[in-house]
C-alpha cells in the first residue's frame, strides 16, 4: 500500500488488514494515516503514526515511531478535541497583538 515504503523507512505492522493509507511528509517527519481492518473485516480502526529520520553516529538513518490507535467509538471527541486545540493555537497563541507588554491584561 506504500510506494516504495517510503525507503524502507515504515514498515507497517500487520495487526490489522489495510484498506487505506495516506502518507504526509512535514519536513523532517512523516504521517501516516492508516485505515485498517479487524481480523474478519467487521470493523474498522484509525492508525496515526509520526516516523522522524535521524541520523546515527555511524551516520546510518533510524526511524523513530510513535502510533496511536483510533477506535470508531472515539473518532467523534477526537477530532473534536484536536479541531479545539488547532483552533486555540491558530487564535491565541499565533496571533499578532498589537498591544504593547505593558497593556496585556493577564
Amino acid at each position: 500500500m506504500y510506494s516504495d515504503d517510503f525507503d524502507g523507512a515504515y514498515a507497517p505492522e500487520h495487526s490489522g488488514d489495510e484498506v487505506y493509507s495516506k502518507p504526509v511528509r512535514a519536513g523532517k517527519r512523516t504521517y501516516f494515516f492508516d485505515v485498517k481492518a479487524t481480523k474478519g473485516n467487521n470493523d474498522f480502526y484509525l492508525t496515526i503514526t509520526e516516523s522522524k529520520r535521524k541520523v546515527e553516529s555511524s551516520g546510518r538513518f533510524t526511524y523513530d515511531k510513535h502510533k496511536i490507535f483510533l477506535y470508531k467509538e472515539d473518532f467523534d471527541k477526537f477530532a473534536e478535541g484536536l479541531q479545539e486545540a488547532v483552533e486555540y493555537i491558530r487564535t491565541q497563541c499565533l496571533k499578532e497583538n498589537p498591544a504593547a507588554p505593558e497593556d496585556k491584561e493577564f
